[in-house]
């Protein structure tokens, strides 16, 4: 396979650089990094990690270092910041303005798969159960019809790769007085996943679809989540509630999701058969904008005024995806480029000025309710996690 590898410091704190980055963002002052990290993302045997090799870049103990491939722009010869980009460079190149407005990950040890729509730090085999966790994008809404859906896509395609029992039609299907899935299981397929789910909830659902039973198959986990997380905060943000409250709210959201990991992989013993985990990170309908009236529905969203500090939400949503980003390195999961897919594909793809532009024609894949994904936004979604499952 052909992946490229990108090292990252050997100190890293995840505490710390929430609060920190935002102010760094906010005042152009640099932080401090002083805590030790955990930084080998080491896994066991239980299946949950893979050594996909690729090209390795290397970090020195202040973050800069050489940069063989991948990232664009960097440091200085004194490690200051030239503030050119640094990125992924597949993710760049999808842009027509520049690099990625988003997350910067060439500060971790990620594998990048080579379809580069997320990572490669998995080598998922002999798969003997699925299960999808999350919120509304992965349970799916109307207007997009059922077999449209991303997990229904993505669970027709795995019944087929790892010779599953597939799911009956009434598992695709929505019960919209309970947001959930119309069956929670059917054949090698369960869901848990539930409207207007966020992070604290991924514990409870983790436990709903995993019975005694259960533990000892070969499982992959499936999931989107946190988008309902960074719109409270956003919401939030738009109501004058203190920053340092969002702070605590967004460190909050990361320390969830990272309780979830620790759950399904942090102990071997819990799944003796392996456990694989593929999550995709936050997107966003602006096109990095933060103009969330850009959608004729945004009340239907909980919004009805734009923030005043959009660089601020910007810079959170960042700082999420990359502590998503680290979770994944540091447990061997893998993470799926959402953000980067959909940036360009929101109410401001028409805009040539946009940083997210993809060019002319490019669709907009969020439907009328602003935060879902249209029956092609669920289709291009189906092809992220198929891909980075499949490689």
């Amino acid at each position: 396979m052909d992946a490229m590898t990108y090292a990252r410091p050997s100190k890293f704190s995840s505490v710390f650089l929430v609060p920190c980055g935002l102010a760094a963002m906010m005042a152009a002052s640099g932080c401090s990094d002083d805590a030790e990290g955990d930084g080998d993302g080491a896994q066991t045997e239980t299946g949950t990690a893979s050594d996909s090799g690729g090209t390795e870049v290397s970090a020195d103990e202040t973050g800069t270092g050489e940069q063989s491939t991948g990232p664009t722009g960097g440091s200085s010869d004194d490690g200051q910041s030239t503030g050119e980009p640094v990125g992924v460079e597949c993710i760049n190149d999808q842009f027509v303005n520049g690099a990625s407005p988003g997350p910067d990950y060439s500060e971790f040890g990620l594998t990048i798969g080579s379809h580069c729509q997320g990572t490669n730090h998995q080598d998922i085999t002999d798969i003997e159960r699925v299960v999808f966790v999350g919120d509304s994008v992965t349970v799916g809404t109307p207007p997009t019809g059922p077999t449209g859906f991303y997990r229904s896509i993505v669970a027709d395609e795995l019944a087929t790769m790892f010779g599953l029992e597939p799911p009956e039609d009434i598992w695709q299907q929505v019960d919209i007085l309970g947001g959930t899935s119309s069956v929670q299981q059917s054949g090698d397929f369960a869901s848990c996943a539930v409207w207007g789910a966020r992070n604290d909830d991924l514990l409870g659902q983790l436990d709903d679809c995993f019975a005694t039973e259960d533990f000892d198959q070969r499982t992959l986990v499936v999931m989107t989540m946190g988008g309902n997380d960074v719109s409270s905060i956003a919401q939030d943000a738009i109501d004058g509630v203190p920053i340092n409250t969002l702070f605590e709210d967004l460190e909050t959201m990361v320390a969830h999701h990272e309780e979830a990991m620790d759950w399904m992989v942090g102990d071997p013993g819990t799944f003796p058969n392996g456990i694989f985990v593929v999550n995709a990170n936050v997107y966003e309908y602006t096109d990095y904008t933060l103009d969330v009236l850009s959608c004729p529905s945004a009340g239907l969203a909980g919004f009805d005024a734009n923030p005043k500090t959009p660089d601020v939400l910007l810079g959170s949503l960042n700082l999420i995806n990359e502590e998503y980003a680290r979770i994944s390195e540091q447990t061997g999961t893998d993470m799926v480029f959402m953000f980067e897919s959909f940036c360009g594909h929101g109410f401001h793809a028409d805009d040539p000025n946009n940083v997210c532009y993809r060019g002319p024609g490019s669709a907009n894949w969020f439907d009328f309710t602003c935060i879902h994904p249209t029956p092609v936004g669920h289709g291009a979604l189906a092809q992220s996690f198929i891909d980075v499952i499949a490689e």
